[in-house]
């Protein structure tokens, strides 16, 4: 194993790691505003949004994320959808990850008891009154572990985005690989900073996981 070379291209992949965590940031907080009104629109009582909601999420999570990410990158200009690399990567990891949690909002908030509802409403509550402060905070307890799945799940996935030429932890690695023509260490490195990263999250979710359960 080759550790000076190691070494020396590990303040390269601190770099990279920055964008990584940039673009988890940022396509996380489109796929929980996504998952929110997906959400929504299935719990809806208005047929259309609830076949809307439905839609969008069997769309993203029916197909592969990297085909997503081509559909949008390569195939937007021609309907006039002109994103750089970088915002390609945001808006369609978002977009994925958003399907996939709207199904864990969902369930949290069906999960509660149906009886809460009917008390919040039985002293006067409005539909919104009763899910902004008796369904949600309760629901919200229940999300923090789908939710914190979902985003472990979204940190591997922006290795998609180094196929569409972000200057990420896998396109870096790919790019020293081309130069050192030693695999091992290069994607060892790639490999470390991932774990770290992901172990980063894993124990934010834990403590909150341990925090707010709920008997």
């Amino acid at each position: 194993m080759d550790v000076a070379l190691m070494m020396r291209v590990f303040p390269f992949f601190l770099e990279a790691a920055l964008v990584t965590v940039q673009l988890s940031v940022l396509a996380g907080g489109l796929g929980l505003a996504m998952a929110a009104a997906a959400a929504a629109a299935r719990l809806s009582p208005v047929a259309p949004l609830r076949y809307l909601g439905a839609t969008y999420v069997s769309v993203f999570r029916g197909t592969p994320a990297l085909i997503q990410l081509f559909v949008l990158y390569f195939g937007g200009p021609q309907v006039g959808i002109n994103l750089d690399p970088f915002a390609a990567g945001v808006v369609g990891l978002g977009l994925n990850i958003g399907a996939y949690m709207a199904e864990g909002v969902r369930g949290a908030i069906v999960s509660v008891d149906k009886g809460q509802a009917e008390a919040a409403r039985s002293i006067g509550f409005s539909r919104a009154q009763t899910m902004q402060r008796v369904i949600l905070p309760q629901a919200a307890r229940l999300m923090i572990r789908p939710l914190g799945v979902n985003t472990v799940a979204l940190v591997k996935g922006t290795s998609l985005v180094a196929t569409i030429s972000v200057v990420e932890l896998t396109y870096t690695a790919q790019r020293f690989i081309g130069s050192t023509y030693k695999p091992f260490e290069i994607f060892g490195v790639a490999a470390l900073l991932y774990m770290v990263m992901i172990y980063g999250v894993a124990r934010v979710v834990d403590l909150l996981d341990r925090r707010y359960a709920i008997d």
